[in-house]
């Protein structure tokens, strides 16, 4: 019986280590960054010697970082470890909703990718069974235009980009990295944000549209009917097919 007791304390204790909160502090910013880590299912599988793949989930904005449980599971069930990263902060200047928006939010989305640099930079020696060399970036909305702007201004550390109705920074347009974008049903894109239909035969994209999928419910408080589709079709990718819902 105190065997069994003891394998249950055990079993409990990686239950409850299977996701944890950090600060990050970056000292050039002075930026405290909040962050959620949820490891793979399997943690056993990761070393230094067969790191697992990463993935940097960025939120939309006014959504809390670590409000896409539905997509760090399915990201987590596929081996991935999952960081959810807060940009925005109390005393951060507003996003622009006026004017020229890619002009006016360009800021905001640099900011986000210094933070994401960071974030990949200080855990990278910290979790040494996990690939932060080829990472995967994950966004929703205004997190799927911090997501882009990383990858076209520093793509050598991303191979991957997910991106949940993201409208304004364009796709990057490189054959070093995979594209899934996903695209809801009540507002479109900018101009040349998405590939023309010579650039989707170029470059190793795929997007889907998804009808009935309204933007702001691509999170945990959206319909399971739509998060159910989005999980699908991100476990898919990650998988190596382009799958709708």
């Amino acid at each position: 019986m105190k065997y069994l007791v003891l394998l249950t304390i055990i079993f409990t204790a990686q239950l409850a280590s299977a996701a944890e909160y950090r600060v990050l502090h970056d000292t050039q910013t002075q930026r405290d960054i909040p962050i959620h880590i949820s490891y793979p299912q399997d943690r056993l599988a990761c070393s230094g010697e067969s790191p697992c793949p990463v993935a940097l989930l960025s939120s939309g904005y006014g959504v809390p970082y670590d409000n896409y449980s539905f997509i760090s599971n399915t990201l987590n069930a596929a081996g991935y470890l999952v960081v959810a990263v807060q940009h925005e902060l109390p005393g951060d200047p507003p996003l622009a909703v006026s004017g020229d928006l890619y002009k006016a939010r360009s800021e905001n989305w640099q900011r986000g990718a210094t933070s994401l640099e960071f974030v990949r930079t200080q855990l990278q020696p910290r979790l040494p069974g996990y690939n932060f060399a080829d990472i995967t970036l994950v966004g929703h909305s205004n997190g799927g235009d911090i997501s882009t702007w990383y990858i076209n201004s520093a793509a050598g550390a991303a191979t991957q980009l997910i991106t949940l109705d993201h409208r304004r920074v364009p796709l990057p347009r490189l054959e070093t990295v995979s594209v899934l974008s996903i695209r809801g049903s009540d507002f479109p894109a900018d101009d040349a944000v998405l590939y023309s239909e010579t650039e989707l035969r170029q470059f190793t994209a795929c997007i889907v549209r998804l009808v009935d999928a309204r933007h702001n419910d691509m999170t945990d408080f959206g319909p399971d009917a739509l998060k159910h589709r989005l999980s699908n079709t991100i476990r898919a990718f990650v998988g190596g097919r382009c799958f709708s819902g």
